[in-house]
């Protein structure tokens, strides 16, 4: 049995706490007036600080000129000067409407910086679960005699998703209630008629984009995927001690048929709680996108809490042959997702269809460092570091190539959100950094207080053997 090292305690709950201060503080930060936002607008860009104060020190000024301009041409030109300047006066004081408007647009992005923060952290840890949970239903239903080795440190890894779940449903109930607006299209001025914001194209998706549907499509997810989880981990712990295979064949059809129900739920969750923040765009593709992001970084943290364990003096039985098969996995789904996104990409590009293009237009222009960041995180350096057969079962060349790939799929996910919430107002701060550290100490704590549940390597299933002495 595995025992939760004090060390690793105390070193996820530093991470809770520091993380859970530096989100308070992204949230106290947040601008709360039009002038705090012009400040920190003068403060980034002077230029631009410089202009807001000409423009409000202008308009006075401007009346004055078109008062005396007015009545010194009256006796020559009479009402026609006096129409101009009234003219001169309206544009301005529309000049100053449209002013405020941008002021506002620009804080409520500002204000919604920490919650996609929050978001983009707590969507990527529950990513990993989900997608370790749907690894493990793979093994089952292929009947792998590679695995079994790994089964419990897979369920580990899963043993997050309940708490995920709980964090992700918050925050969408969040967003549902108004608490915050990261999702632009639960504005309910957008698909009025009478609103001066009417969006036809919002209003036309209202029948399948609206807030009750949208959270029962949720909690029908969220209560699918852990029902899978609860039963399939159950049956595994009561297959240890049975005296048939019946457990076995019980997960084998459970993890036949969650299958089936997990690619129909990932596809429509990835619409739901990741494309629907840009709700003029659309891709075919987005749902096998999502999964192969999902999977690699799942594999990803199974290859490295397996290594860890390793080190510690635990998984006796898990030689470099089962590394070498998870970093084949990292590898190809890798691959997998660059041919998913350069299918996107070039598809859409090619076709230069400005509603489907400006999605990419934004992330080059307004996130180029993240956008391109994450493509040589996550396709470049898995290429480099792990094409190599020999590398594969190196574990620190793994566990490299492991922190590389996390990273660069956490700024896959921070690219997919942040163009639609925040816009050109982003950056890498606390609020960020903070999350990160948060969802990260719950992580670890969560799955290492898991793996203390049951032994580490299952007794009865019928592939143990092979999988033990699996050399490749």
């Amino acid at each position: 049995m595995y025992t939760l090292p004090n060390k690793l305690k105390v070193f996820a709950l530093v991470f809770m706490v520091v993380g859970a201060i530096g989100i308070v503080a992204g949230f106290l930060s947040t601008p709360k007036t039009l002038e705090e936002v012009e400040a920190i607008m003068a403060e980034a860009n002077h230029d631009g600080g410089h202009a807001t104060n000409d423009h409000d020190t202008a308009a006075p000024e401007m009346h004055q000129a078109v008062a005396h301009e007015a009545s010194q041409e009256m006796d020559h030109s009479g009402h026609q000067i006096a129409q101009e300047g009234h003219q001169m006066v309206a544009s301005d004081h529309m000049d100053q409407d449209a002013h405020q408007e941008h002021m506002e647009h620009v804080m409520q992005q500002m204000q919604n910086r920490p919650w996609s923060a929050l978001y983009i952290a707590s969507f990527f840890f529950f990513m990993i679960a989900l997608g370790a949970l749907a690894f493990y239903a793979i093994q089952y239903a292929a009947q792998a005699g590679w695995s079994p080795v790994l089964f419990r440190v897979m369920e580990g890894v899963t043993g997050y998703l309940p708490v995920a779940s709980i964090g992700i449903l918050i925050l969408l109930l969040c967003s549902a209630l108004g608490i915050n607006h990261i999702f632009h299209w639960m504005d309910a001025d957008l698909v009025n008629p009478d609103s001066p914001h009417f969006d036809k194209i919002i209003a036309a998706k209202s029948g399948y984009l609206n807030i009750p549907f949208f959270m029962i499509r949720a909690v029908i997810f969220l209560l699918g995927w852990n029902l899978y989880r609860w039963i399939s981990r159950k049956n595994s712990i009561a297959d240890d001690t049975a005296e048939d295979q019946s457990f076995f064949k019980k997960n084998f059809k459970l993890s036949a048929g969650f299958l089936v129900f997990f690619i129909v739920t990932e596809s429509i969750m990835s619409w739901d709680w990741i494309m629907s923040f840009d709700p003029h765009w659309f891709s075919t593709l987005f749902g096998w996108y999502v999964f192969a992001g999902m999977m690699v970084c799942a594999i990803t943290v199974i290859a490295l809490v397996t290594i860890f364990l390793k080190s510690q003096g635990y998984l006796e039985e898990v030689n470099d042959s089962h590394i070498h098969d998870l970093a084949k996995f990292m590898f190809a789904f890798s691959i997998f997702w660059t041919y998913l996104w350069f299918s996107q990409f070039m598809l859409i590009w090619y076709a230069n269809i400005p509603e489907e293009v400006t999605y990419f237009i934004t992330r080059i222009e307004d996130y180029k460092m993240p956008f391109f960041g994450m493509i040589a995180m996550n396709f470049v350096f898995p290429l480099l570091l792990l094409m190599n057969s020999d590398y594969k079962r190196v574990n620190w060349f793994v566990v490299m190539a492991g922190i590389v790939i996390l990273s660069g799929h956490y700024l896959d996910v921070f690219n997919m959100v942040m163009p639609a919430t925040v816009g050109d107002t982003w950056m890498i701060g606390v609020p960020e950094l903070s999350s990160v550290c948060f969802f990260f100490g719950l992580f670890v704590y969560v799955v290492f207080n898991t793996l203390t549940k049951a032994p580490l390597v299952p007794k009865k299933n019928p592939f143990i053997k092979e999988s033990k002495h699996f050399h490749y």
